[in-house]
């Protein structure tokens, strides 16, 4: 799971402005890390129905959040895209 350290990390790297934890950089980089962990925990429980389920919701509340981006602002969007590594 994700620790405190580590969101806050993620937090500093994708923040927008000082008092930034809610913007859609933030979020969808938080929802990458945590869709990250599920992937390699599903490498070892392959039967963890449950957790896949909570995984495509999260894959699709990012994909919403990136669609978001793209509409509103193309330059952010491109820019955490490579940052992230989503796309090839």
């Amino acid at each position: 799971m994700l620790s405190k350290e580590e969101k806050t990390n993620i937090i500093k790297a994708n923040k927008i402005n000082t008092s930034d934890t809610g913007s859609p950089e933030v979020q969808i980089a938080i929802i990458t890390n945590r869709i990250n962990y599920l992937t390699g925990h599903f490498a070892t429980h392959k039967k963890d129905f449950h957790s896949r389920t909570g995984l495509m919701r999260m894959v699709g509340r990012r994909k919403r959040l990136l669609e978001y981006l793209k509409k509103q602002d193309t330059k952010r969007y491109e820019s955490l895209i490579k940052k992230l590594k989503l796309r090839k």
